[in-house]
């Protein structure tokens, strides 16, 4: 029996070594949806049906840096200078008009299928426990599945199953659960744009597909402009929004 401690020791050990670790991994997902860089900004245009039925079109220019956002409306016209602001998982609504911004929650839907929390930088490093769920293949595509939990009820998910791909370390496929397991909606992710990031270029988001769980709903977001800036710290100064 002995003979044998070496080969499982051995085989553990091969085990453990392939498997990646999801906090790390999450991290690196994240880059290529706005989270936890030095400065980036990019456009978002959203287009939302349920059924036959279109809701009028968004569009929204979005800067961000490491885990702080801010979202301003292009159109419609008269929500143009409204503005989402994002720090951590705290979230403000200010519009032309109010007094002071309103504190709002990331789980409200922007539009159609799309959560507050959607249009913001992607820092799910932060805000989930994450745990590895093995490797599955999605359209073909071989990918750690990673099992997120959020930490705080702030958070714009309870829960998610997330697909990275095991090649290009972005997100390809999401599902979104309640507290209590029950399906939301899932998203598909593509990737056609590029930014430089740390001397080399990586993948982010150009196209996110969000459809609802029991219905035909589904919101499209787009992702274009995609440039690397310099972003002042005023920009997420709450006191400064108005």
């Amino acid at each position: 029996m002995s003979e044998f401690l070496p080969l499982v020791l051995l085989f553990c050990c091969a085990v453990a070594i392939a498997s990646p670790d999801p906090r790390e991994l999450l991290a690196r997902s994240d880059h290529a949806r706005g989270g936890g860089l030095p400065g980036i900004e990019w456009e978002i245009r959203l287009s939302s049906w349920n059924g036959n039925r279109q809701e009028e079109p968004q569009r929204l220019v979005v800067k961000a840096i490491d885990d702080a956002s801010v979202a301003e409306t292009l159109e419609p016209s008269r929500f143009r200078g409204s503005r989402l602001l994002q720090v951590g998982r705290n979230m403000w609504l200010y519009r032309p008009g109010l007094s002071k911004p309103i504190p709002i929650s990331p789980r409200l839907r922007m539009s159609g299928e799309a959560a507050n929390g959607d249009i913001a930088a992607t820092d799910y490093a932060k805000e989930y426990d994450a745990s590895f769920g093995g490797e599955e293949k999605v359209d073909g595509e071989p990918c750690f599945r990673l099992d997120l939990a959020a930490k705080k009820s702030s958070a714009t998910y309870d829960r998610i199953r997330y697909w990275v791909s095991e090649a290009r370390t972005v997100a390809v496929r999401a599902e979104y659960y309640s507290v209590s397991g029950k399906l939301l909606k899932s998203a598909q992710f593509e990737y056609a744009n590029e930014i430089d990031y740390r001397g080399r270029r990586i993948p982010f988001v150009s196209r996110m597909t969000i459809r609802d769980a029991l219905t035909p709903a589904e919101t499209v977001m787009e992702f274009s402009s995609v440039r690397v800036v310099r972003v002042a710290p005023a920009e997420f100064d709450l006191g400064q929004i108005e």
